[in-house]
């Protein structure tokens, strides 16, 4: 009478690769995002010509008509 042999054993997370190489990238994403924001506080925030009001080339808000239409 063997109840517990069909229930497979169970490992714990820290004997499992899987988990450590999971945990290995996380932290390394974490450290790359503090590693850019921490470098790019040296530089200016220099502003981008932009010809007026426009999103790629099309006027943003519409044009009035022109006043001999009538």
């Amino acid at each position: 009478m063997q109840t517990h042999a069909s229930q497979p054993e169970r490992v714990a997370w820290y004997r499992v690769p899987v988990a450590w190489l999971g945990l290995l990238i996380f932290v390394a994403s974490l450290a790359g995002c503090v590693w850019i924001i921490a470098t790019s506080v040296q530089y200016r925030d220099e502003a981008v010509p932009a010809p007026g009001h426009s999103v790629l080339g099309v006027p943003a808000h519409p044009q009035p008509p022109p006043a001999s239409s009538r």
